[in-house]
């Protein structure tokens, strides 16, 4: 009986280690407050409940030592503001996506999507193991920003458009929302587009503002309710294979935290980043389905001039930007390097198996 007594009171014990807050309690009467703003609509799926999320895995693994307000977009600051917020501090953390900031940091773009690039399992092996965290780190240093993969929305759709696209002519003049280097590809084939937060997308389209827009995929599309403002939905995936969400840090107050809330936040975003990318599996297979059997939604993939067009205009656009700029030279040498090393796997593996299903399940 004793022998039982005590073998059962040894595993409360190790279940307790198990499940403990990973912070020493040296510190545990103090409690961090910090604030952070997004570029997306409170509570929106996917994107501002990951944000949430982020924020309440801080507070849990941390114990309650560390609290994270979360503010949608037009909270605090616009929706394409965030980068320049928190790098001034006027608040501690950050949830949007890198591409956005193109125009002060030509080489953040990498580090959301890449055109024909690598895909998302691809990417985060880049990010945690092939050095692209830490060249994301070099360059946001620059600019008091510390900054985490806090979420993966994983293959994006082309987007919606308001007419059949039937050939490379069909392109011309469309007026098109669509962020980052994919946009500037866009725009190398005779599409004009145009940066703006997704909020404003329902009604651009609706107005004649955009003739078509990209936004994530079937389960963020559906919460704005585009399949209202565009009869077609195109499936051809090159614009953002893989599609990462940044969370952005203070460096000033990253620097002030105690090592042990580093480490909570930094496995919060990791964990939070991986969660995201289950989420958007299941979420946007069940949105896909609904948008075309009671929505009636035609899905297209765009004709093949177009995707060879959109495959060169990409290589220009990476290409002038690496001759313009030594950062994007130095993260896109990297991360070139690092996809021609994975695909060899990919291709023989992940890649290989897909095709082989489709041949024998159909």
């Amino acid at each position: 009986m004793q022998r039982r007594k005590f073998l059962k009171t040894a595993g409360l014990g190790a279940a307790g280690v198990v499940a403990a807050p990973f912070v020493s309690t040296a510190k545990a009467q103090e409690t961090i407050t910090w604030d952070m703003v997004t570029s997306w609509p409170t509570n929106f799926p996917g994107l501002g409940t990951g944000a949430n999320e982020f924020a309440q895995r801080i507070e849990r693994l941390s114990g309650g030592r560390m609290r994270v307000r979360v503010h949608g977009a037009g909270e605090l600051v616009p929706p394409l503001e965030v980068f320049d917020a928190v790098a001034a501090g006027t608040a501690e953390m950050g949830h949007s996506a890198s591409y956005y900031w193109r125009g002060k940091v030509a080489a953040s773009q990498f580090f959301t999507a890449v055109p024909f690039g690598m895909n998302t399992t691809e990417t985060n092996a880049w990010l945690y193991y092939g050095g692209g965290q830490e060249l994301w780190d070099e360059i946001y240093a620059k600019h008091n920003l510390k900054p985490f993969p806090v979420g993966n929305t994983g293959t994006q759709m082309a987007g919606w458009f308001k007419k059949e696209i039937n050939s490379l002519e069909d392109m011309q003049g469309l007026k098109l929302r669509l962020p980052g280097l994919a946009g500037e590809a866009m725009n190398g084939i005779g599409v004009t587009t145009v940066n703006m937060p997704g909020g404003e997308i329902f009604t651009s389209m609706q107005t004649g503002v955009l003739d078509a827009a990209d936004w994530v995929g079937p389960y963020n599309d559906m919460a704005f309710g585009l399949h209202q403002v565009a009869d077609y939905y195109y499936t051809s995936a090159w614009n953002e294979p893989s599609a990462i969400l940044e969370g952005t840090v203070n460096l000033d107050a990253w620097n002030e935290l105690p090592d042990d809330l580093k480490v909570v936040v930094t496995e919060a975003a990791r964990a939070s980043n991986l969660a995201m990318v289950s989420e958007f599996a299941f979420r946007n297979a069940q949105a896909l389905e609904t948008l075309v059997k009671e929505h009636g939604v035609q899905l297209r993939s765009f004709p093949d001039d177009v995707m060879q067009a959109l495959y060169e205009s990409s290589q220009q656009v990476i290409q002038a930007q690496v001759e313009s700029d030594p950062d994007s030279a130095k993260v896109y040498e990297s991360y070139q390097a690092f996809q021609q090393m994975v695909s060899t796997f990919t291709d023989v593996g992940e890649f290989a198996y897909l095709k082989t299903r489709e041949k024998v399940i159909g």
